[in-house]
């Protein structure tokens, strides 16, 4: 029936590895999501050394205007909105890598299971 069986056999497990890889990798971005969530909460702030800003801005007519700041209250909801978004994309990749894993790495371990069930009962 298998006109190649080692290069069958190569194939399986290696595509059975690749979807294992990457269900590991899903899961240990998913743990690390959530060690920075809710253990070190710090893990994934990232702060900008502060400058002094130009108040007065020139303008191509020679004119200046006055540059507005931004208030302290508007850099905080920047920054925990950034940092949310940065949460859901690290979750969103996570999840991807165990979706596509996660099956393939079922289908062709079941692959190999009834290959070696079959050489056993031929055997």
């Amino acid at each position: 029936m298998n006109k190649y069986p080692i290069i069958r056999k190569i194939y399986l497990y290696l595509f059975a590895l690749v979807g294992l890889s990457l269900v590991t990798i899903g899961g240990v971005r998913l743990v690390g999501l959530g060690l920075k969530t809710y253990v070190f909460t710090k893990a994934d702030i990232y702060y900008e050394y502060p400058t002094t800003r130009p108040t007065m801005l020139p303008m191509l007519d020679g004119k200046e205007i006055e540059a507005k700041q931004p208030t302290k209250e508007e850099v905080e909801e920047y920054q925990n909105k950034q940092q949310t978004a940065n949460r859901q994309r690290e979750a969103a990749e996570a999840l991807a890598f165990i979706i596509v894993g996660l099956p393939l790495y079922l289908y062709h371990w079941s692959v190999i299971k009834k290959d070696k069930k079959e050489e056993l009962e031929n055997a």
